[in-house]
C-alpha cells in the first residue's frame, strides 16, 4: 500500500483526474516513467488501482508502491487516447508495460527507400527514418533465406553505402552472376531500378498474386517475341516466388487473409503466437516473447503486442483473429484501419475454423512459455554450477558473484588500448563496461599496460568523490582475471598492491593451453575441459578481448582519418567536421569524384576540387 507520506499528495493527485478519456502516467521518485495506460475515465480506471482488491497482484502492488505522481494527458475520444498511448510508450518505454523482449534482437528487412538506388537487407534497428521495416521475424536464418531468394528473383544491388558501385567503376561480379542490374554503371535506369524495389516492397507486404500475374504474363510475352531465355529467367523467378510465398504451407479450410493471435502469461513473461493467414494457407508462425512485469492478464498482453507489433510494420492484413474475451475489439480495429489505410476487421474467435486457429496457437504459446521458462531454469542452475565450480577449485574465500576481466588490445606500438569487462551472477554487465586508453611511453609493452590499466582501475576505487563517482569503478570486484600468463599476472598484482583494497582474488587465464595461474602457485591450475568454470572464464576473456578489439579498431579508424585530413589544403576544423559530416567514412572521402567533393554543403566549390587534387595527386 502508498506510504502514509504520500498519501495527501496521491490524494489530491486522484481527485485531480477528470472522468473522461485520456492517457495517465506513473512516475517514480526520479521522475522515471513506471507505467502508461489509456481509459475511458480517467478517474475510475486510475482509482482502481489504489484499492485493496488491486494489491492481490504482486506486481501491481510493486507498480503501486513506486508510484510518486500522477500524470494525465486528455483526449477526445478513446480512439485519441489510443494513439497517445502508444507514442508514449514508444518514447519511454516504461518497465510495467508489456513489450518485446529485447526487440533489438528481432532481426528485420529493410528497404531504404529514401537511397537514390534503395538497398534490401537484413537488420536488427528499427529507427531509422526514409526506411521500410517488415518483420519483426522469428529467426534470422529464414530471413537470410528470404533475402537469398529474393535477389535471385529481384536484381537489386546488394553493395553496401547509399550511392551504389565501387571505385573502380565496373561492374562487380553480383551483376554477372544475374544477382544485381548494375545501376552503378548505367545499365538500369532510375526507373525501371524502382519498379524492381516496388515488387519486392509489394511482395514483402504479402500483394504476392499480382506479382505471380506479373511474371506469368511477363513469361508469355518474352516467349512469343521467341526470347526464350527471358522467358526461362521470368520462369524461374515465377518459380521462386511461388516457393518462398507457399513456405511451411498448411491445409487450411476458406481462402481468408489476416492473423491469429492467442498469448500465455506468467508472472513475469508472456509469449504471443501470431499465425499469419495468406489466401487461406497458412504461411507462417511467428513466436514473440514479452516482459510482463505488471503481471498483465492476457487480454493486456495482446493489447500491449498489438500496438508495438502493428505500431511498425508496413503491411497490415485486412483481418485479425482474437481469442474469445478480448476487449475492446473495435478500437483495435479502428487503430488498425487507420494504418492500413482501409477496413481491418478484428474478430472474437466463438466456433468453427476460426476458434480451432486461436486455440492451436493459444497451446503452442503455452508450450512455448515453458519451454522458455524450463531453458532459463536450466541456465540458472548452469551458472550457479560455474561460481560454485570457480570457487571450489581457485579455492576462492567467497562465491565469485562479480567477477572483472582485463584485457590489452594494439599492433605495432601504436593504439595501445585495455578494456574492463564485468559479469555479475555469471551474466555480461555491460552498463559496467570500461575502456582505456594506454598513456605509458614504454612501446609495446603488455606488462606495463597491463599494470596501468589495473592501477588505473583500483585508484578510481580507493578515490570516490561525489563528482568523479562512477558505480562500476566504485563496486569492489570478487574476482579479477587477467587476460594472459604469469607475466600479466605479476604486473596487475604489483599495481593492486600500490592500492590499500579489500582482499580481491585475482587469476591469469592463458590462451593456448586455457591455463589457469594464481598468485603464489609456480604451476597452473587445469580446470576440467567442458567443465561451466572453464566456460565461464573462457566467455568472460572472449567477451573482454572482443570489446578491446572494438576499441582498437575504432581508435586505429580515428588515426586513419586524421592522417588524411592532415595537409588538406584549405580545411581546418569546422570544414572537416562538414566533411566527415556529409561522406561518414575515410574510404567514402578518398573514393569521392572531383564532383561530388565540389557539391558538398557547407564547402566551396574551389576548396573540394583542392582536395581532390591533394588527394589525388599520386594518382
Amino acid at each position: 500500500m502508498p506510504t502514509i507520506a504520500r498519501n495527501e499528495r496521491l490524494d489530491a493527485q486522484l481527485k485531480a483526474l477528470p472522468d473522461s478519456p485520456g492517457v495517465y502516467l506513473f512516475h517514480d521518485r526520479d521522475g522515471v516513467v513506471l507505467y502508461v495506460g489509456k481509459a475511458k475515465s480517467l478517474r475510475k480506471r486510475v482509482q482502481s488501482y489504489f484499492r485493496r482488491e488491486a494489491y492481490a497482484t504482486l506486481k501491481t502492488a510493486e507498480l503501486v508502491d513506486r508510484i510518486e505522481e500522477i500524470e494525465f494527458l486528455g483526449a477526445g475520444s478513446e480512439h485519441e487516447a489510443l494513439l497517445l498511448e502508444q507514442n508514449l510508450i514508444k518514447r519511454h518505454r516504461p518497465p510495467f508495460n508489456i513489450r518485446l523482449r529485447d526487440d533489438k534482437s528481432y532481426p528485420y528487412i529493410a528497404v531504404t527507400t529514401a537511397d537514390e538506388y534503395p538497398r534490401v537487407m537484413f537488420t536488427r534497428e528499427r529507427h531509422r527514418r526514409g526506411v521500410l521495416y517488415f518483420g519483426p521475424y522469428s529467426s534470422a536464418k529464414k530471413v537470410r533465406e528470404t533475402l537469398d531468394v529474393l535477389n535471385r528473383v529481384f536484381p537489386y544491388r546488394p553493395c553496401e553505402g547509399p550511392q551504389p558501385g565501387r571505385r573502380s567503376g565496373v561492374p562487380c561480379l553480383d551483376h554477372h552472376i544475374g544477382r544485381c542490374a548494375a545501376p552503378c554503371v548505367g545499365l538500369i535506369s532510375k526507373e525501371d531500378y524502382a519498379a524492381v524495389i516496388d515488387s519486392v516492397v509489394e511482395f514483402l507486404s504479402g500483394r504476392v498474386r499480382p506479382l505471380e500475374r506479373r511474371l506469368e504474363q511477363q513469361m508469355k510475352d518474352a516467349a512469343a517475341r521467341h526470347e526464350f531465355e527471358e522467358a526461362a529467367r521470368y520462369r524461374n523467378r515465377l518459380t521462386a516466388v511461388r516457393h518462398l510465398s507457399q513456405r511451411q504451407v498448411a491445409d487450411h479450410v476458406g481462402s481468408q487473409t489476416g492473423d491469429v493471435l492467442a498469448a500465455a502469461v506468467s508472472d513475469t513473461a508472456a509469449n504471443v503466437q501470431l499465425f499469419q493467414l495468406r489466401d487461406g494457407r497458412l504461411a507462417d508462425r511467428r513466436s514473440f516473447y514479452l516482459d510482463n512485469a505488471g503481471g498483465e492478464r492476457e487480454s493486456e498482453v495482446l493489447w500491449g503486442f498489438a500496438l508495438e507489433y502493428y505500431g511498425g510494420q508496413v503491411a497490415i492484413p485486412p483481418s485479425v483473429i482474437v481469442p474469445k474475451g478480448f476487449e475492446d475489439a473495435d478500437l483495435l480495429a479502428m487503430f488498425l484501419s487507420e494504418r492500413r489505410g482501409s477496413a481491418v476487421e478484428v474478430r472474437v474467435a466463438q466456433r468453427g475454423e476460426k476458434r480451432r486457429l486461436v486455440e492451436l496457437a493459444a497451446g503452442n504459446a503455452e508450450m512455448a512459455l515453458e519451454h522458455d521458462r524450463l531453458v532459463a531454469q536450466r541456465t540458472r542452475a548452469r551458472r550457479v554450477e560455474a561460481l560454485e565450480e570457480l570457487r571450489e577449485q581457485l579455492n576462492l574465500e567467497s562465491l565469485p558473484v562479480r567477477i572483472e576481466c582485463f584485457d590489452i588490445s594494439n599492433l605495432g606500438e601504436s593504439n595501445t588500448v585495455a578494456s574492463m569487462v564485468v559479469f555479475e551472477d555469471a551474466v555480461a554487465k555491460r552498463s559496467d563496461y570500461r575502456k582505456f586508453t594506454i598513456r605509458h611511453g614504454a612501446g609495446q609493452d603488455d606488462f606495463a599496460s597491463m599494470a596501468e590499466v589495473v592501477g588505473r582501475r583500483f585508484a578510481r576505487m580507493a578515490k570516490v568523490t561525489a563528482d568523479e563517482f562512477d558505480a562500476s569503478f566504485s563496486t569492489p570486484p570478487n574476482l579479477v582475471v587477467i587476460d594472459g600468463g604469469k607475466g600479466q599476472l605479476a604486473a596487475a598484482l604489483k599495481a593492486m598492491a600500490e592500492h590499500d583494497l579489500p582482499r580481491v582474488a585475482v587469476i591469469a587465464l592463458a590462451k593456448r593451453e586455457e591455463e589457469v595461474f594464481v598468485p603464489g602457485r609456480p604451476d597452473p591450475i587445469v580446470l576440467e575441459r567442458g567443465s561451466a568454470g572453464l566456460q565461464l572464464l573462457q566467455r568472460i576473456r572472449d567477451e573482454a578481448h572482443r570489446f578491446a578489439l572494438g576499441f582498437h579498431r575504432q581508435r586505429r579508424a580515428r588515426s586513419s582519418v586524421d592522417t588524411i585530413f592532415t595537409g588538406l589544403p584549405g580545411v581546418g576544423p569546422a570544414r572537416r567536421r562538414v566533411l566527415l559530416r556529409h561522406f561518414k567514412t575515410a574510404d567514402a572521402l578518398t573514393g569521392a569524384s572531383r564532383e561530388q567533393l565540389e557539391t558538398v554543403p557547407g564547402l566551396p566549390p574551389k576548396v573540394g576540387r583542392r582536395i581532390h587534387e591533394a588527394l589525388h595527386k599520386t594518382g
